[in-house]
């Protein structure tokens, strides 16, 4: 993604719907799982690094995103310091880790398999990784396209290759379920009539006006009661909980 991306990216993080119901719903997965005081835990991916503080409430984090313009305003947040690497050969740190999340990062890399079995080698036994990504490649729009993914998931998809790569799924199910109707729609009708967006920034991005930006937040986020007990049948993403057998 280009440095004007990342900047509008960084603008919009700390309170567009999406990323706060997302934020949300990870933390309360989270806590749900039995983390050792003091964790050691990974982000993979952290862009901007929004979700660096929520994280760095349930252990010792680090840190690690491609971009170099995203590493900076990471930084800038001064939760922890951010390295520069990617996945799977340039993994900056040598600690193995109670707990890896990768948060819409899977989609961009051309061999999620060679990446998860990286990650895999960077847990400790017992250890969890939680991965989101996008669901459905009819879904596929301009956004997809700018964010330079390589591909859309479906759940059994992701639940193969994470197996695959030597970790137990513990959990798996879509998310985003209560707005998905809405998405689903408007990404058809904008495929049936060749509406697309030519601004750098996608339109599934631009923050809503207040009152609908906090009744969406509101909408996606009781998801994070549900998501942790129950499979959801459909979503515009997928939430995968995964350990690394003892």
């Amino acid at each position: 993604m280009e440095k004007d991306f990342y900047l509008q990216y960084a603008a919009v993080e700390d309170q567009h719907w999406w990323f706060v119901g997302r934020r949300l719903i990870v933390d309360q997965v989270i806590r749900q799982l039995t983390l050792p005081k003091n964790a050691q835990i990974l982000e993979v991916g952290c862009g901007t690094g929004g979700n660096l503080s929520m994280l760095a409430r349930h252990g010792q984090v680090s840190a690690m995103e491609l971009d170099e313009t995203a590493c900076l305003i990471a930084n800038q947040r001064q939760v922890t310091k951010v390295y520069l690497g990617s996945l799977p050969e340039r993994i900056p740190f040598s600690t193995e880790y109670d707990l890896i999340v990768i948060l819409d990062v899977l989609e961009h890399l051309d061999d999620d398999l060679a990446a998860l079995r990286k990650l895999h080698s960077q847990l400790k036994p017992g250890g969890w990784l939680l991965i989101t990504v996008p669901a459905y490649q009819f879904l596929w729009s301009h956004h997809d396209e700018i964010n330079h993914h390589k591909r859309r998931y479906v759940l059994r998809d992701l639940k193969r290759v994470v197996s695959k790569a030597g970790f137990a799924v513990r959990h798996g199910s879509y998310f985003n379920s209560f707005l998905f109707p809405l998405v689903a729609g408007v990404r058809i009708f904008r495929k049936l009539f060749h509406i697309e967006s030519n601004s750098a920034l996608s339109s599934d991005l631009k923050k809503p006006p207040l009152l609908v930006n906090q009744f969406l937040t509101i909408l996606f986020a009781t998801e994070r009661h549900l998501i942790g007990r129950f499979r959801l049948p459909f979503g515009v993403s997928i939430l995968l909980l995964a350990q690394k057998k003892f």
